[in-house]
C-alpha cells in the first residue's frame, strides 16, 4: 500500500508541500504557510481471542460480513478509535462484531503489517456467557474447539499467526506476548 498522499494541511487548508522537514530523516507533507509538518503513522487494529470452557477449551470466531475476505473467519477485532484506550478498543471491538460480554486479559501478540501501516494487537479474554449477536459486519458466531479451527478459511495473517500462537501456548501450558512482522506477500 503507498504511503497516503496529504496535499492540503489540515490546520489552515494551504496545499502542501514534500520536504524534508530540519530534524528529520525522512520526507513528510509540510505546509508552506503555517510551518505545519503532517506525520502518517501506523494504523492501530485491536482485538481479543475470546475463549470458552472452563479450561479454555473453544474459541470466538466470527465469519465476515464485508469485504475485505467476507465470509472467511476472524477474531473479533477492528480499528482503534482516536481517544480509545487499547483494552477499551478491543473490549468494543469485541462487542460490536460479535455481541461478547468479556473478561479481557493480557495482551497477547503484536504484529506490524508494515507494507499496509497498521499494527495489530490481541488479547487474551474470556467469555462470559455465550448470549452472542453478531453485528453488522458478521455472518455468523461460532464457539469452536482449538482442534476444529478451519485454517484454512481464517481472513488474515495476523489472526492465523496470533491463532496459532495461542494453540501452541496453550499446549504448552503458558502464555507469553508474541511479536512479529508479516511482509508482503510476492507474487510471481
Amino acid at each position: 500500500m503507498p504511503r497516503p498522499e496529504i496535499r492540503f494541511c489540515r490546520l489552515c487548508g494551504t496545499a502542501t508541500a514534500a520536504s524534508i522537514p530540519p530534524g528529520e530523516d525522512r520526507e513528510r507533507a509540510v505546509c508552506p504557510d503555517c510551518g505545519y509538518v503532517d506525520y502518517v503513522n501506523p494504523i492501530n487494529v485491536v482485538g481479543t481471542i475470546p475463549v470458552w470452557g472452563q479450561a479454555g477449551e473453544q474459541v470466538l470466531l466470527c465469519r465476515r460480513a464485508i469485504e475485505p475476505r467476507k465470509g472467511y473467519w476472524t477474531v473479533p477485532a477492528g480499528f482503534l478509535e482516536f481517544g480509545e484506550s487499547l483494552p477499551d478498543g478491543a473490549i468494543r471491538e469485541t462487542r460490536e462484531e460479535a455481541g461478547a460480554r468479556i473478561e479481557l486479559g493480557e495482551l497477547f501478540s503484536v504484529i506490524d503489517v508494515v507494507h499496509v501501516g497498521q499494527v495489530h494487537l490481541f488479547y487474551r479474554a474470556r467469555l462470559l456467557d455465550l448470549d452472542l449477536e453478531p453485528g453488522l459486519e458478521t455472518i455468523e458466531n461460532w464457539v469452536v474447539e482449538f482442534d476444529r479451527i478451519p485454517w484454512d478459511e481464517i481472513a488474515f495473517p495476523t489472526v492465523r499467526r496470533t491463532l496459532e500462537h495461542y494453540v501452541a501456548d496453550r499446549a504448552a501450558g503458558a502464555f507469553t506476548v508474541h511479536t512479529e512482522t508479516i511482509e508482503r506477500r510476492r507474487s510471481h
